[in-house]
């Protein structure tokens, strides 16, 4: 399995918002398209303001062809530009990671 981990820092004033249009509009789709589901996660201590997801995957490949599918619908399209509208993402961090043999994810 490979691992797509996000993290995605806010305005202050503005996770919540995005929270919910993420919620209601955004995982749906993503849930159509993409591998696993792993969770999605919020910062208490440390860095605030920042969401933390993960998807998980079969492979790389697998990975770049399950976006291109969920890029290739409008209603995905649509939900970028809303999102982005809400002007509240101010760095997104994104990693690839591959767990090791004695991970209980893997």
């Amino acid at each position: 399995m490979i691992v797509d981990h996000r993290t995605y820092t806010f305005r202050p004033g503005t996770m919540q918002k995005w929270l919910k249009k993420y919620e209601a509009d955004g995982l749906p789709i993503q849930k159509k398209y993409l591998g696993e589901f792993l969770g999605m996660f919020t910062t208490e201590i440390g860095n605030l303001h920042q969401v933390v997801f993960m998807w998980g995957y079969a492979s790389l490949g697998d990975r770049d062809a399950r976006r291109a599918n969920m890029e290739a619908d409008p209603a995905w399209g649509k939900f970028i530009q809303e999102v982005w509208d809400l002007d509240a993402i101010v760095e997104q961090n994104i990693k690839m990671l591959r767990p090791v043999s004695f991970s209980p994810i893997h």
